[in-house]
């Protein structure tokens, strides 16, 4: 089945990420529904939309919003399906909720989208371990490089613009790309930040 201006997409294995591997043991993270920060971001594609062409394929993997797999209870306690939901394991992702695709090993920003790997705060005085809107460019699409910012640049952003992801294992900022206001140079001394729960 295909929809006419959605993705059908399936989570890449749950649409929960609550446990973690310690050793040969599982650990359980979260046992809530309704946290978003355990709610599975990567799918695969299963169906493209009539209406336009894409170059996201089925099959491709995908980052996607939180809120497309998520559960949630109603004001009388019921607990209850996303908007998006089509059948077991099917879901509805509209365009402006996939950010990232993969093609060929290599992930693609939509347009309107970039990531954003944070950096380590090298102040001081500054108890923060990452330095405030400041981050490396991850993965930059076309609108980016048309001006002139590329992947690996360090660059600014705007407060409040950024939305955690961890992808591969990478913490990410997800910021929408009219939110980068600066492009800084190198001064020698800028490290990624990957925190060990990562």
């Amino acid at each position: 089945m295909r929809s006419i201006f959605d993705f059908v997409i399936q989570p890449k294995q749950s649409r929960y990420s609550n446990v973690k591997k310690v050793g040969d043991k599982e650990l359980i993270l979260n046992t809530e529904i309704f946290n978003h920060q355990y709610v599975s971001r990567e799918a695969t594609v299963l169906q493209t939309p009539i209406k336009f062409d894409t170059p996201i394929s089925i099959g491709d993997s995908v980052i996607v919003h939180h809120n497309i797999f998520r559960r949630w209870h109603n004001v009388r306690g019921e607990e209850k399906n996303s908007k998006s939901y089509l059948s077991e394991n099917k879901y509805l992702c509209q365009l402006d909720q996939l950010y990232l695709y993969k093609k060929n090993n290599k992930w693609i920003p939509q347009s309107g989208f970039c990531f954003v790997k944070p950096i380590e705060n090298n102040d001081t005085f500054n108890i923060d371990k990452e330095k405030p809107l400041v981050g490396v460019l991850k993965y930059a699409g076309d609108d980016l490089n048309a001006l002139g910012l590329n992947e690996n640049d360090l660059v600014g952003f705007s407060p409040n613009s950024e939305f955690e992801f961890v992808i591969e294992g990478e913490r990410l900022y997800r910021v929408l790309t009219n939110s980068i206001t600066i492009k800084y140079e190198y001064q020698g001394q800028e490290k990624e930040y990957n925190p060990s729960w990562v």
